[in-house]
């Protein structure tokens, strides 16, 4: 390596590298290593609170924290690995320009490398999907989605009293989304509940003209909260009009239909994806051991086989020192035979992201000669939804509440949970002024249909489609 100090290279500005440069720049001296960033956008995205960007609720920028203030030793870099050479200690990033678009290439060198790059929505081979689906991970899709209804919206409202135009008029006021889990409910619950309020401002809707439907191939909502909030979320659904029907999925889509797995055929033109994420195409092209598609790490998050790389988030198979582990016979020489202990991997959510991100800064450093490292141990503090309105559901230390509890143990979270004041500050009174005013129910066209395609505006296109 050329320069004077360490490079500690971080893919990924998520929960976990951005709370592990956070703490990085708080425990070295600037002297001990020079802190590189790449990342394709130069925000860290608060992504529990894009169904709320959504519905208007939220201003987009309220929910993005700015990198530049937040981590002001790190370089850098506005872009996206598309390649790692873990021999020669080189990436490939391509360098983003206004938009996005990709504006040349450059190789970084690192001493060490976090692998943080975190998670995409999961998609299946299911025909018309990638082409027709809607996804709400990325500001760029929830301003997209928001334009979008209000769009159907409009249309709908000015079809002829025609045999076409009625059938036209159903397909516009049908949403359809595909997903009963933490995201797919989060945002159908909040999306409902504001095209319910905005809806009589057409003079030809009514609220009850809008169709929502929601589907899954599990069996039960919102799984990761157990049986009885998730019966809790149902019926809070179910009161809003929103049709629940579990046990099938997507089978096509099409420009002004979908057909279920059941045969059943639904027109719409809205078709809603949240159907949980897998980790970024990234580490699947790294050549190291994957359980899930997650990137096999240790339990002090290093990448086995490989020196002074380590993995967090979303993207990494983190062992979860909290639960019971499973074992394997090993086999051995003696004939007495040996046994490998294997633990489950962590959840993929926000909360183990942050603190693994804390824990990789600490044994980054330790490998630095500062401090020692340990292993990842967190114990789960629980989960929250937000149904919008006074309703949510959360579950906290084993204590499961709902209603207008859980919505203010949901909001004290994310406000303590958002790593800027400046955010939490604008977020709150985000919270106030949408509680005292009516919404906004205008439309941007900040993103235009081809940017909001899953894979564009995930940034998974860049990647073969085998990985």
């Amino acid at each position: 390596m050329t320069q004077s100090r360490p490079r500690v290279l971080v893919i990924g500005a998520g929960f976990a590298g951005f709370h592990a440069l956070r703490r990085l720049e708080r425990r070295l001296p600037a002297e001990a290593a020079e802190l590189v960033l790449v990342n394709p956008t130069d925000y860290l995205l608060y992504t529990p609170l894009v169904p709320e960007v959504a519905t208007g609720a939220l201003q987009p920028r309220d929910a993005a924290v700015p990198l530049r203030q937040a981590l002001p030793r790190t370089r850098r870099v506005l872009g996206q690995v598309t390649a790692v050479d873990l021999s020669e200690r080189t990436v490939t990033v391509e360098l983003l320009d206004t938009g996005g678009q990709v504006s040349g290439t450059r190789t970084e060198s690192w001493d060490r490398l976090v692998l943080t790059p975190g998670s995409v929505t999961r998609q299946f081979d299911i025909p018309g999907l990638a082409e027709h689906a809607l996804g709400v991970k990325t500001l760029t899709e929830a301003l997209y989605l928001r334009d979008h209804l209000l769009t159907q919206l409009d249309r709908a409202d000015t079809t002829p009293a025609t045999e076409d135009g009625e059938r036209e008029r159903r397909e516009r006021l049908t949403v359809v989304a595909v997903g009963a889990g933490y995201t797919g409910v989060e945002v159908v619950a909040q999306l409902r509940r504001w095209t319910h309020t905005v809806a009589d401002r057409w003079s030809r809707i009514k609220p009850t003209d809008v169709r929502w439907l929601l589907i899954d191939i599990a069996d039960t909502v919102l799984p990761e909260l157990g049986a009885e909030l998730g019966d809790v979320a149902r019926d809070v659904l179910r009161d809003r009009g929103i049709e629940i029907r579990l046990g099938v999925s997507l089978e096509s889509a099409g420009e002004r239909s979908v057909t279920l797995t059941d045969g059943t055929v639904v027109p719409t033109r809205t078709v809603i994806w949240g159907a949980g994420v897998s980790a970024n195409p990234l580490v699947a092209g790294l050549g190291r051991p994957l359980e899930k598609g997650r990137l096999v790490v240790d339990a002090q998050l290093r990448v086995p086989g490989v020196e002074h790389v380590w993995a967090a988030g979303d993207a990494a198979a983190v062992p979860d020192l909290t639960k019971q582990p499973t074992s394997t016979d090993t086999g051995g020489d003696d004939g007495d035979g040996g046994v490998a202990y294997r633990w489950p991997p962590t959840p993929t959510t926000a909360q183990h992201a942050q603190r693994q991100g804390v824990a990789l800064a600490r044994n980054v450093a330790a490998s630095l000669g500062v401090g020692r490292a340990r292993p990842y141990r967190h114990h789960n503090l629980g989960l929250v939804a937000d149904l919008g309105g006074w309703d949510a559901v959360a579950q906290v230390l084993g204590v499961s509440l709902a209603g207008p509890a859980a919505k203010t143990v949901t909001r004290a979270y994310h406000l303590l949970a958002l790593p800027m004041t400046p955010n939490r500050v604008r977020v709150a009174a985000d919270w106030l002024l949408a509680a005292a005013l009516p919404s906004q129910v205008v439309q941007l066209s900040e993103v235009q249909p081809g940017e909001a395609v899953m894979a564009r505006a995930q940034r998974t296109d860049i990647y073969p489609r085998d990985r």
